[in-house]
């Protein structure tokens, strides 16, 4: 056995340090960026709540985007390393370093499923969606199909508005008693009292009726179609809700164009790229104060064989969360959550 530098090295180990871990997407356990978990919401103390709500009973076509949260949270494991967070060579900046290093972001795990009963299952992730906001944290939810939105909303008692991105306007009538599926929640978020206003983004499918966006429409609604979405350009559609006021952003995978998601049972042609999207969301965090938002409808199952809809899926993820990170509002916030975090201490 030698020595180097009054340390013992053996051949075993030629030098290696666990203290500096090559961590391979491949190598731990795959909570969000490597992020702590934290299950005992009691004891949580982030400032960014990591959220899966595995639940796709709402998906009246092809089940399996219950699958969705764990495999957001593995194709995580490829983004950041030695809580660095990412850089971005179009920006030359780092995004996300000061949250990952300084532990602001915990995995608090899901919400617990309780297969075929879907109103105390959506109770269920109200309630953990309130635990998260009542520890000052921002939730940022995994799914599951689309219809967990509803009761995500629903926790929150600030007054928001909501930016709906989306091939469908998700809009359905209730008939035969059908409130919960994937087609109804934003005909329940829309009346709620602290929404004052929804802006969806990105419709154009033709298998919703003229009734979904014509209620939503009449409703007071702001339902964008893909012309109008080029017309009014990412900042056009920023400029909607207003300067710094509080947000919730909500994403369906299937916004984006069907060639870029194979694994998304709804997936619908003449969507947006990736880049359209991005601008988009950067927009959005730079004029309103995002205060929580969810990515939805990734559907491992249908996924091909390298999981590129869910890399995409956390891509946006990532890429959205390190663009609210690096505003001046948030850095204000995080400064007062250190504050506040000294104290409890």
């Amino acid at each position: 056995m030698a020595k180097r530098g009054g340390k013992r090295i053996t051949a075993a180990t030629g030098g290696y340090s666990p203290k500096h871990r090559v961590d391979r997407p491949f190598v731990g356990i795959p909570s969000f960026l490597r992020s702590s978990i934290c299950t005992d919401l009691d004891a949580l103390d982030a400032a960014i709540a990591i959220m899966g709500v595995p639940f796709d009973e709402g998906s009246p076509f092809l089940a399996g985007s219950r699958m969705g949260p764990r495999a957001l949270r593995e194709h995580s494991l490829r983004f950041g390393s030695a809580n660095k967070g990412f850089y971005d060579p179009e920006t030359d900046k780092q995004y996300l370093e000061y949250e990952m290093a300084n532990g602001l972001i915990a995995d608090t795990g899901d919400a617990d499923i309780l297969p075929t009963n879907v109103e105390k299952t959506f109770e269920i992730v109200t309630d953990m969606t309130r635990r998260i906001l009542d520890r000052g944290a921002m939730p940022v939810v995994l799914g599951g199909d689309h219809s967990i939105t509803y009761p995500v909303v629903r926790a929150f008692d600030t007054p928001l508005h909501v930016v709906h991105f989306d091939a469908h306007t998700d809009y359905a009538p209730f008939i035969h008693d059908l409130r919960f599926t994937n087609q109804h929640p934003f005909r329940h978020i829309s009346p709620m009292k602290h929404v004052l206003s929804l802006t969806q983004v990105g419709i154009r499918s033709l298998r919703e009726g003229r009734e979904y966006s014509g209620d939503s429409i009449r409703d007071g609604n702001r339902v964008i179609t893909m012309s109008q979405f080029h017309r009014l350009k990412p900042n056009g559609i920023a400029e909607i809700v207003p300067a710094n006021a509080p947000c919730y952003v909500s994403i369906d995978v299937d916004v984006m164009d069907i060639s870029l998601v194979p694994g998304c049972v709804s997936a619908e042609p003449n969507g947006m790229t990736y880049s359209e999207l991005r601008d988009t969301l950067k927009a959005i965090a730079k004029r309103a104060d995002v205060i929580g938002f969810d990515f939805v409808e990734v559907n491992p199952q249908l996924d091909v064989g390298t999981g590129i809809t869910s890399y995409l899926g956390v891509h946006t993820v990532i890429e959205f969360l390190g663009h609210i990170c690096d505003q001046p509002r948030w850095i204000a916030k995080r400064t007062r959550w250190r504050q506040g975090k000294k104290r409890r201490r």
